[in-house]
């Protein structure tokens, strides 16, 4: 198992302090912060869905007719768009995944290189990371594409709840990987920047696992939206 260095060489060493926390320890730390921030997202959606299901099952009293009527209507999604996007989702999870190994990688060979004697590493790595910012990009301008078709259908916000519960979802859903993007993108800043390279490490492995729960969570809630409709 590689172990990697602890930043400072003791009192005397001049580059750093014997209690700042090693990089493993560091990773868990944000590897524990993303968890608890993922566990208030969770918590948030699984209001979404106990609130779309509990919507789904009401109606009310027509006394005209007396039978008992719904205002939930079945949505017309576009699927060829969904499916789409979805699939480009999951692609950048790939990417980012390959990115965050890559940086891995990087990082455990970084004690060799800085040998002296031993040349560094000049030739060009693949760009996982701006892949997958662009695939995050197109995920988001497909999911506006599938708004755009949703209204050409007749399915607006406040059509009806069942409509009003999939902009909702797919918006919020939106926001949280637009804010996954922003991180990429200041992970893909952080990777050109004169950084230790285990801050670096840090970033795009914390970026990852984040992006990777946005393409869970979207697979859970376009599950819901097909058939749970």
């Amino acid at each position: 198992m590689i172990r990697f260095p602890r930043y400072g060489g003791g009192g005397n060493g001049g580059g750093g302090r014997d209690d700042y926390p090693d990089f493993g320890e560091r990773l868990r730390r944000y590897r524990l912060g993303l968890m608890i921030g993922l566990a208030a997202v969770v918590m948030l959606f699984v209001s979404f869905t106990s609130a779309y299901i509990v919507r789904q099952g009401l109606g009310s009293y027509d006394q005209a007719t007396q039978v008992y009527v719904t205002d939930w209507k079945p949505l017309s999604l576009p699927m060829g768009l969904l499916i789409l996007n979805t699939c480009i989702l999951l692609v950048s999870s790939f990417t980012i995944e390959m990115a965050r190994r890559s940086a891995f990688a990087q990082a455990a060979i970084e004690p060799v290189t800085e040998m002296p004697g031993i040349a560094k590493e000049t030739e060009h790595r693949f760009p996982w990371l701006p892949i997958t910012v662009v695939l995050g990009i197109g995920f988001l301008v497909g999911q506006l594409f599938a708004w755009h078709e949703m209204g050409r259908r007749g399915f607006f916000v406040s059509s009806s709840p069942s409509s009003s519960f999939f902009y909702v979802l797919t918006g919020m859903h939106g926001v949280h990987l637009l804010g996954g993007v922003l991180a990429l993108v200041y992970a893909l800043a952080a990777t050109y920047r004169t950084r230790p390279l285990e801050r670096k490490r840090i970033v795009v492995d914390i970026s990852a696992w984040y992006w990777h729960f946005m393409g869970i969570l979207w697979l859970y809630i376009f599950a819901l939206l097909k058939f749970a409709a």
